[in-house]
């Protein structure tokens, strides 16, 4: 077997996530006992192995449907509907299909000549960073994203990546939007706007390896605020990217990727989720998914959390 690398372990497993690689596979029932009963939440040794799971910014399975879940501020969470529950054996599935109906390339990192409307991004980056800069240093500032979405925790450090949400799934943040005029205007014209926020990594995060919940949506980063006195970048796939301050950076997050701000200061970049310029039958595949996801738990909890935030009510981290 080839050494296995160490991600954080998911409390539960997660609908669009690999099949977790299990090192007792093949072992006598005795054996597997063994190690169930030895596994701490993290990953546990044995016989010098360790289990690996990918951590990904999905939302879990979760309990069974028929049973409410009491989060950590002890309110009652939605049960992820069937569709994400049972969507990790049809993940693939729907990601070929959609694939196929692709109206752009496939690749990792998609060329940013292909989306136009990316240039009045770069055009008008300084006026987004002030915006942004003076966002987060206002009262109540940007929440940590482990706080706001609960199915973050697994990839998201506390107090480490912090979000300012403008639009989620598209539902406004008015509250934010309106602290941010001149990005709202160039938000209005992203075509198929899906989700934009300000990215807030602290230095020295790590962001474990995850991927994206569906190849209808792309992700484009713009740079805002890009530390230069070390290494901050992102791993998709075999790739290794760099930002810039002033430049988009597109890319097809169901790839599994990575990011590390090895520097000693912050980063900040626009995180814009658009729908991938699909034919049919892979677009009615994404719009179908899309809907289902908007009006599930994994996104009316976080809007619901937002709301809490703004109202100026704590939100339990972990």
């Amino acid at each position: 077997m080839p050494p296995a690398t160490f991600l954080p372990d998911v409390r539960h497993k997660n609908p669009w996530t690999r099949h977790v690689l299990d090192p007792s596979d093949g072992l006598d029932p005795k054996a597997k006992l063994l190690r169930r009963s030895t596994e701490n939440g993290h990953g546990a040794r044995v016989a010098g192995k360790k289990r690996v799971e990918f951590a990904t910014s999905e939302a879990p399975i979760g309990p069974p449907a028929d049973r409410a879940v009491l989060s950590d501020s002890g309110r009652a969470r939605r049960p992820r509907p069937l569709l994400l529950r049972w969507g990790k054996h049809l993940r693939g599935t729907f990601d070929r299909l959609i694939a196929a109906s692709s109206l752009v390339p496939n690749a990792p990192v998609l060329d940013m000549r292909a989306f136009p409307w990316t240039a009045a991004l770069r055009a008008d980056w300084e006026a987004i960073r002030d915006e942004a800069l003076a966002a987060i240093t206002a009262q109540p500032g940007a929440p940590s994203l482990a706080a706001i979405s609960p199915d973050h925790r697994a990839i998201a450090p506390i107090g480490k990546w912090r979000s300012l949400f403008l639009w989620g799934y598209g539902y406004r943040v008015d509250e934010n939007l309106a602290r941010c005029p001149h990005t709202s205007r160039l938000m209005e014209q992203v075509p198929g706007l899906n989700s934009a926020m300000f990215s807030i990594l602290a230095p020295g995060t790590h962001i474990p390896a995850h991927r994206g919940v569906t190849k209808g949506l792309i992700t484009c980063h713009l740079g805002l605020v890009v530390p230069r006195d070390g290494d901050v970048r992102m791993r998709i796939g075999r790739r290794t990217v760099r930002w810039a301050e002033g430049e988009t950076l597109v890319f097809d997050d169901t790839y599994d990727h990575e990011v590390w701000n090895d520097s000693a200061h912050t980063r900040i970049v626009l995180l814009i989720q658009f729908r991938r310029p699909l034919r049919n039958p892979g677009r009615w595949v994404a719009d179908t998914l899309l809907g289902v996801l908007r009006r599930s738990a994994f996104v009316q909890e976080a809007r619901a959390n937002l709301c809490r935030w703004h109202r100026g009510e704590q939100l339990a981290e972990g």
